[in-house]
């Protein structure tokens, strides 16, 4: 009984002694916490960006609020509208349907009467003064009083007259709509004209054929949009409302400035040319005397209309009600449209400034200055891109780094897009560094302190260059896929089966590829040079392939020979060659004369203006080199440069023959036999036919008696 009254004592310590470790080791955590279950841990993402995009599709559906209720809002003030037009037709009125007709009728052609009258009559006026000889010489000012007196005046003065007409007839729904299109269409032709007559005021110099442009496609879709937003406007009126009916002019108004945003911003995109041509084009004294204004001036011209799309795009999403708040929305818009304009302005000057470093690159020779100046030019624009971005989703209220940093998919997509972004720039920055290298190794010399870059240097450089070209390309696109969460295991995998079953289907190929390899790296062979191939083929090294040697012969054919093929190489083109003689002289020759001649013609050789650049040494006379039957058999040799022996041989083979040919002790050989006149008696003696002086051929052996 004692032990079991102990172990109970000593479990009671040992439990409140676990609940006193719990408080002092995790001070502020109440001992309740321990009995609650652990927090769910944060799920984790897998199979890289790709994945972490899939994971993040189904919290991106919850979290969109696709804004049900405003199409419930909208299908219900459709039905309202619906009712009204109901109640707008069978309501029942002292009035018959056809005077109200007439109301319309009768105000309508109120306005179109006076309009065209007043038309004609402005038409008429501002041809007479156009006329006159203040005008006569002032393009822009009768382009004003053309527009002015038959529209602007006319517009003006209509409206008043209609509404005055209308105050003698009964308030009608005719009545109403009446007024409406009276005034919508005043207020399209009035804007219309106005802005005509600004844009004519730009009709001088350069900009002649800007404001033509504006002035054929201007007109119909600036009534358009005069027309629709004064309807729209009078729509809203509470005389018209209580006319047609609240939810009727409601929804006409809305539909009618939807309309007028769509249109304005079309309009707007199809003459961004034309207004920016405006905007930039100035005098050439101004454009020089502030260049600085100019630049600005010609930057605004390239943005002018961002703002105003922007301005229409939430336009027409306040319109349609999108947004509750209508303020906040034009707030962000205006912080959007101050943020891009300050950041292109910040990349025109980044520009600017990165532009003249370049040309100080260029002028000192410095291409590794110029593409890292290129590179770190592209490096900020995409920085300034990234900030651009986060300072456009701070103002409508979403930032890229929280997410980020404070959600598990938000991590596991930037750590993706990190490591793809560090993967372009090494490759990037390596591939600058090798083809900046090698570009430079290519290049012709500039003076004449500078060495021309060798054949052999300007046949394995380009094809080094593709071969680093093809790794990077390999390796940076291996390890996108695996950012991306593609399994490349079995990728490699297969392409080295692939590989293999190629090599071993194919080894010709590869013995060609080889082959080539080694031919370049020993330097067997470069382009220029004239070989001769142990297959027959000779010819100017035109091109080599990673398989071929490409081949121009003497008349001019090209032969593609693969490096397989080739087992001997007699390359004729390097360093030095030798213009060899043989001359063969009959045996009465006086060989010291021979000699004499021989130098004599090399001595002219080395004394032509043209000649003696192929020459790398004096003429060597190796003397008598045999005698045979035929003569005496002497040899000489020039030390040319590559090429150049075929140019002196055919030269010293002509001076000597014309030497040899002037001089009586020297004769050249005939080859054995010969023919010679043989004697009368011994054609005698062999009982043949005798004839005088007949020339027969001596036997190689004499005859025996």
């Amino acid at each position: 009984m004692l032990k079991f009254k102990t172990a109970i004592l000593l479990g009671a310590l040992l439990f409140l002694g676990c609940n006193e470790l719990e408080a002092v080791t995790l001070p502020g955590i109440p001992a309740t916490a321990a009995a609650e279950e652990p927090a769910t841990p944060e799920p984790l993402v897998q199979g890289g960006l790709l994945g972490a995009i899939s994971s993040s599709i189904d919290d991106v559906q919850e979290k969109l609020d696709l804004n049900e209720n405003l199409v419930d809002a909208w299908r219900l003030r459709a039905d309202r509208a619906a009712d009204e037009v109901d109640k707008l037709v069978n309501r029942p009125s002292s009035r018959s349907g056809w005077s109200v007709i007439g109301d319309f009728l009768m105000l309508s052609g109120v306005w179109l009467g006076s309009f065209a009258l007043l038309t004609v009559l402005g038409a008429i006026l501002a041809k007479r003064l156009n006329q006159g000889r203040w005008l006569r010489t002032r393009q822009r000012s009768q382009d004003l009083l053309n527009y002015v007196m038959p529209y602007t005046l006319p517009a003006v003065i209509c409206l008043p007259l209609t509404l005055y007409v209308s105050h003698f007839l009964p308030a009608s729904v005719g009545r109403a709509l009446a007024l409406c299109f009276a005034y919508a269409t005043s207020s399209g032709i009035f804007s219309t004209s106005v802005l005509l007559c600004v844009i004519v005021m730009f009709n001088t110099g350069h900009k002649r054929t800007a404001v033509r442009i504006i002035r054929d496609f201007c007109p119909k879709p600036l009534f358009l949009i005069g027309f629709l937003a004064a309807l729209s406007d009078a729509l809203t009126s509470p005389q018209i409302a209580r006319q047609l009916g609240g939810n009727i002019t409601s929804s006409a108004a809305v539909l009618s400035g939807f309309f007028v945003s769509i249109i304005f911003g079309l309009l707007v995109i199809r003459l961004r040319r034309p207004v920016a041509h405006l905007i930039r084009n100035r005098p050439l004294a101004q454009r020089l005397k502030q260049p600085s204004l100019q630049e600005s001036l010609r930057i605004f011209s390239g943005l002018w209309y961002w703002p105003i799309l922007l301005m229409v795009i939430v336009s027409a999403i306040n319109l349609i009600g999108v947004g509750d708040d209508n303020q906040k929305a034009l707030r962000c818009a205006l912080f959007t449209t101050i943020l891009l304009i300050a950041t292109v302005f910040l990349s025109t000057i980044f520009q600017h400034m990165f532009k003249s470093r370049q040309v100080e690159a260029i002028q000192h020779s410095s291409a590794y200055k110029e593409r890292f100046l290129s590179l770190l030019h592209a490096l900020l624009r995409i920085v300034m891109a990234v900030t651009f971005i986060e300072i456009l989703g701070r103002i409508w209220g979403v930032s890229l780094f929280e997410f980020a940093e404070q959600n598990s998919v938000g991590r596991a997509i930037s750590n993706s897009l990190s490591s793809m972004g560090l993967i372009f720039l090494v490759t990037w920055l390596l591939w600058v560094v090798l083809d900046t290298a090698i570009q430079e190794a290519l290049k012709p010399p500039v003076n004449k302190r500078t060495t021309q870059p060798s054949t052999r240097v300007k046949t394995i450089l380009p094809l080094l260059r593709n071969a680093i070209k093809i790794i990077l390309v390999v390796i940076c696109a291996i390890t996108t896929m695996a950012n991306l969460g593609i399994n490349v295991a079995p990728l490699l995998a297969g392409a080295g089966v692939v590989g293999l079953a190629i090599g071993f289907g194919s080894q010709q190929l590869v013995q060609d590829v080889i082959t080539g390899l080694f031919i370049i790296i020993e330097d067997t062979l470069s382009i220029g040079d004239w070989v001769v191939l142990d297959s027959g083929h000779a010819g100017t090294v035109e091109g080599l392939t990673i398989r071929t040697l490409r081949l121009r012969d003497g008349k001019g054919f090209v032969h593609s020979v693969p490096f397989g093929q080739i087992k001997a190489v007699t390359n004729q083109s390097r360093q030095f060659a030798y213009a060899f003689f043989s001359v063969q002289f009959t045996y009465d020759t006086d060989v010291d004369k021979a000699i004499e001649l021989i130098r004599e013609a090399g001595d002219s050789i080395r004394d032509d203006a043209f000649l003696k650049y192929n020459l790398q040494g004096p003429l060597d006379v190796f003397g008598v080199d045999k005698m045979d039957l035929n003569g005496v058999v002497l040899t000489a040799q020039f030390r040319t440069v590559s090429g150049g022996q075929y140019a002196v041989s055919r030269a010293f083979n002509q001076r000597l023959k014309k030497l040899v040919d002037n001089s009586p002790w020297v004769h050249f050989a005939q080859t054995y036999p010969q023919q010679v006149l043989m004697p009368q008696r011994v054609m005698e003696d062999e009982g043949g036919p005798v004839a005088e002086n007949s020339p027969v051929l001596l036997p190689d052996q004499p005859r025996t008696q």
